[in-house]
């Protein structure tokens, strides 16, 4: 048992007064390319990461379900039957959001027992390592195996999707949940946000003694501030003037024909994403080839691209993925949403130290808020524990 399930275990109990009928376990996750293609009805290539939430759940002999964690001391308490995803509130809408959503994919809410939920977890949280879809994906498995429930990972992801859709209020797709949900050891997920098809594909990590660095520039997202939306609106409208349902049909070879036909700034938008799906097929294409020690120019490329093009890095992130190259980094980007948050260094288990203090010495050089640096592993996926 490892120390985050330890305290999972005693969380538990001192919640509810005894000891839990079981623990699940699900990842977090990063993004290893594939930025902004998700609503364009592109590809993303996320892996699950050896940064864990543990579910530590109890079968009840009535209806009630009650949640509780280790970042809030507060018991929540409701009605399986009464579940309503408009009246879930703070974090409890993420556990008690899955298991309203399995109900609306069948599960029969007014038969079920309840239960006791307890929520730790070590994915952090702000840098982009999705711990939401953690908390979601560990309930979902939990409460499948308890309700005698049907469903594969793939579906449980789209319920994951939902509870954070309807009872969160996040619009997020369904790459996070699908990484905690289908992750597996040394592997990344191949993800097509259109048709949903996933496919799991081996990154040689271990064999070639690589990890990634994960780069928490600790600068917030500013998504508030309408840049995300103006970008999607970016994408929508490059889309419409090409006569595509969207950029998932738009091709490099139409990059010409977009360059007349569209203003400057939604000419580069539209080139972001049409670029970006394609060096997510080549860097799916390279891991296979070629092993890892290749991809390193993609990474690179997709940087310059959401830096140049899409224009959503901040000099945080730039600085974090030139300091990692010169100090010996196969390739490095930002990952996620951009404005603020975390890049990733694809480097040598050997160079990490080093190349995580080239990076903390810089950012104290630019008079920078100092990063979180920190290793991270393709892991498993969610998975029953105990």
């Amino acid at each position: 048992m490892t120390d985050l399930q330890r305290t999972a275990t005693s969380g538990f109990e001192n919640a509810f007064g005894s000891e839990p009928h079981g623990l699940w376990t699900a990842p977090g996750r990063v993004n290893i390319i594939g930025e902004h293609t998700d609503y364009n009805d592109g590809f993303v290539f996320p892996m699950a990461i050896d940064r864990r939430t543990v579910a530590a759940v109890r079968r009840r002999d009535d209806d009630r379900i009650r949640v509780s964690s280790s970042f809030s001391p507060e018991i929540v308490e409701v009605s399986v039957r009464a579940l309503d995803p408009d009246a879930l509130h703070g974090w409890s809408a993420y556990p008690l959001g899955v298991a309203w959503a399995l109900g609306q994919f069948g599960a029969p809410l007014q038969e079920v027992p309840g239960v006791d939920i307890y929520i730790d977890s070590d994915v952090p949280v702000g840098a982009g390592l999705s711990s939401s879809a953690a908390i979601e994906a560990s309930v979902a498995v939990a409460l499948t195996e308890i309700w005698h429930l049907d469903h594969d990972r793939r579906t449980l992801a789209k319920i994951c999707q939902l509870a954070e859709n309807r009872a969160v209020g996040a619009p997020t797709g369904i790459m996070d949940q699908s990484a905690s949900l289908l992750g597996q050891r040394d592997c990344g997920v191949f993800l097509d946000c259109r048709s949903l098809e996933t496919d799991v594909i081996p990154l040689g990590f271990e064999e070639h003694d690589l990890e990634l660095l994960v780069i928490d520039t600790r600068v917030e997202h500013a998504h508030v501030s309408g840049g995300y939306a103006a970008r999607r609106a970016s994408c929508e409208a490059g889309a419409a003037a090409l006569g595509a349902d969207s950029l998932r049909d738009v091709t490099v070879g139409d990059l010409d024909r977009a360059r007349e036909l569209l203003d400057d700034e939604t000419f580069r938008r539209v080139r972001h994403v049409v670029t970006e799906n394609q060096r997510v097929l080549d860097t799916v294409r390279t891991l296979r080839e070629h092993g890892p020690t290749s991809i390193g120019e993609l990474l690179v490329a997709s940087h310059a691209s959401m830096r140049d093009d899409f224009e959503i890095s901040v000099p945080e992130l730039d600085l974090a993925v030139e300091t990692s190259m010169a100090a010996g980094a196969i390739g490095s980007r930002m990952t996620g949403g951009g404005f603020g948050g975390a890049a990733i260094a694809l480097v040598p288990v050997a160079l990490a130290s080093s190349v995580s203090e080239a990076v903390t010495a810089a950012f104290a050089e630019a008079s920078f808020t100092a990063p979180t640096i920190f290793p991270v592993r393709p892991a498993a996926g969610a998975t029953r524990e105990s």
